[in-house]
């Protein structure tokens, strides 16, 4: 056990992500929705899955669909918050060509993906109800792991204890 919590330790450092921690809240920002303003800590109580991606970035578009299947499949024991540094709408029209309805951060400053440390994308984090980081993912992710970061988030888990990942 103890030798596990090391590897993701070590994984966690090497994801060029020097802002986030494993088992500790990732910085704050506020989002727009239909209702007004909200910020990530507003989510607590809820798996939250964030995604760092691009319209031009082939494996970021192909991975929303999975971010779609894990709210239709997690219902409303999940929250999803997509961020692009792309210019203004250019990311908003994209979805609604495709008719996803993810809440977008439309990041055109550049501001969240620095707090964040992103520099190579796409980049997704999973957080546990608590807000706490329990899983990163730099790179290609596959439904599977999304879906087995998710179910270890979730309180009801049958594991015990929430194994923290990274995946490269």
């Amino acid at each position: 056990m103890f030798a596990a919590i090391v590897l993701a330790a070590l994984a966690a450092s090497s994801t060029g992500l020097a802002t986030i921690q494993y088992d500790a809240p990732p910085p704050n920002f506020a989002f727009p929705t239909p209702h007004g303003p909200k910020y990530l800590s507003d989510l607590r109580g809820k798996v939250v899955i964030i995604d760092f991606w691009a319209t031009w970035c082939h494996v970021c578009t192909a991975e929303l669909n999975d971010f779609v299947r894990a709210r239709e499949t997690f219902g409303d024991r999940i929250a999803v918050v997509t961020i692009s540094n792309e210019s203004p709408d250019v990311a908003a029209k994209y979805l609604q060509v495709l008719g996803i309805t993810l809440p977008l951060v439309e990041d055109i400053e550049g501001s969240v993906f620095r707090i964040y440390s992103v520099s190579a994308i796409p980049v997704t984090l999973v957080l546990d109800p608590n807000g706490a980081v329990s899983y990163v993912s730099v790179g290609g992710l596959s439904w599977n792991e999304l879906s087995t970061a998710i179910e270890r988030a979730l309180p009801d888990s049958s594991s015990s204890t929430p194994g923290a990942g990274v995946l490269q």
